[in-house]
């Protein structure tokens, strides 16, 4: 039964294909139902299928594509959202097979972004990375809007196509929005340099969407940054000073971007001058989801968008949020430990709830001790049973992405 007041949204039909090891596919489209939510669709149905290979034509094949037909059919359905992403003649065939609007991830996403971004920069990034998606989808969806063909008695060749147009229009104002970015970029560089030259101290929090990180942000600088139970709630950075009594001094802490599996590309590459916060950092506080049953694949992404932004080397504290969601069984033994995010890489963890309250001054210790140069160099194992995709509550362990025993911290730059 659908509540009355979701009853109205357009409805959509979640689909998922399993490309076999070395391609992500979620058998729960979870994720997918929650980004549809966050866009403002309802979720009413969701298929999973299994391929070798994407069909070239139709990406499930023409059996599962009349299939995801009946489904929309039955459900009423407005859309079809798919889990992968879909080149442009395969979303083209599946809306002219299956008579809806078709969308992938990487359009979800920057739909998502466009709704959210509130600042003008942010307004900037997410219009750059829209349009440079949108220019490899001009394939001949508009060859009826040709130009008249030149030359006298319309002889010779068609003239200017429309397609030609748009892709020349939108060329135009990719060159001007890089422009107005690359300036955005040079301030932030100044704001950095002139933080430099002050000796602040910057901590920025980073991690995996709807992590946390805005509320905890709040809970560290009572702040009143926007935060809710959703993905990409927060687009903008925001920077506030957070003072630490047992240092004595304040630092500089950020609220940055979330991260999310299959990022967009053009969405790391737009978003280049916010996410520079996260690589320009003295210290990194990486949030995790701790009562997500795929934390452990959420801390692997945001190492890989880390590393492609060049701020994997940057010190790193790991900080497990939403601990207060956790059943008993599956509460951390000790409320700080360290975890090996690398082989041969350990580094600090900390259990908190930044909405109870609960570890905020163990964590606060940690921050006050990496100022300060004073971090201890040697932490217990990690032992916490947390819960663990495909297995039953409490059963996984927290044990470290590589097995380890008593490693040295690093929180020093590598």
């Amino acid at each position: 039964m659908i509540p009355s007041d979701r009853e109205n949204l357009p409805r959509t039909v979640l689909v998922g294909v399993d490309l076999g090891p070395g391609s992500p596919f979620d058998p729960t489209l979870d994720e997918l139902a929650l980004l549809a939510e966050s866009a403002g669709d309802l979720p009413v149905a969701r298929l999973t299928t299994r391929r070798r290979a994407p069909d070239a034509a139709l990406f499930v094949g023409e059996g599962k594509a009349d299939e995801i037909k009946a489904l929309v059919a039955e459900h009423g359905a407005a859309s079809v959202l798919f889990d992968q992403a879909l080149s442009p003649a395969q979303q083209r065939n599946l809306e002219r097979h299956l008579g809806v609007p078709v969308a992938d991830r990487t359009m979800l996403i920057l739909e998502i972004f466009a709704q959210r971004a509130k600042s003008h920069e942010g307004k900037l990034q997410v219009e750059l990375a829209r349009l440079q998606y949108l220019s490899t989808r001009l394939v001949r969806r508009w060859t009826h809007l040709e130009r008249q063909r030149g030359g006298v008695g319309h002889r010779g060749g068609p003239g200017e196509t429309q397609i030609e147009l748009d892709r020349r229009m939108i060329g135009q104002r990719i060159k001007a929005l890089k422009a107005q970015l690359e300036k955005v970029k040079r301030q932030r560089h100044t704001q950095r340099r002139s933080r430099t030259r002050n000796n602040t101290y910057n901590v920025s929090l980073v991690g995996y969407t709807n992590a946390g990180k805005s509320t905890l942000f709040n809970a560290l600088v009572k702040a009143r940054a926007y935060a809710a139970d959703q993905l990409f709630a927060t687009l903008d950075t925001t920077t506030r000073q957070l003072y630490l009594a047992e240092a004595d001094r304040s630092v500089s802490l950020s609220d940055t971007v979330g991260f999310i599996r299959d990022l967009p590309h053009t969405l790391v590459e737009a978003f280049q001058a916010t996410l520079q916060e996260a690589a320009d950092a003295d210290l990194l506080l990486h949030v995790v989801d701790a009562a997500s049953p795929t934390w452990r694949e959420h801390v692997q992404e945001v190492q890989r968008v880390l590393h492609e932004i060049g701020a994997a080397d940057v010190p790193q504290v790991l900080v497990f949020n939403k601990v207060d969601a956790l059943e008993a069984d599956q509460r951390p033994r000790l409320g700080v430990d360290a975890f090996e995010i690398a082989p041969g890489r350990s580094v600090p963890r900390v259990f908190i709830s930044a909405a109870q309250g609960e570890g905020m001054d163990a964590l606060r210790h940690i921050i006050a001790q990496a100022a300060m140069g004073t971090l201890a160099a040697d932490m217990p194992q990690a032992d916490a049973a947390l819960p663990e995709a495909g297995t039953d509550a409490g059963a996984g362990t927290a044990g470290e992405l590589h097995d380890t025993k008593h490693q040295p911290v690093s929180i020093a730059r590598a």
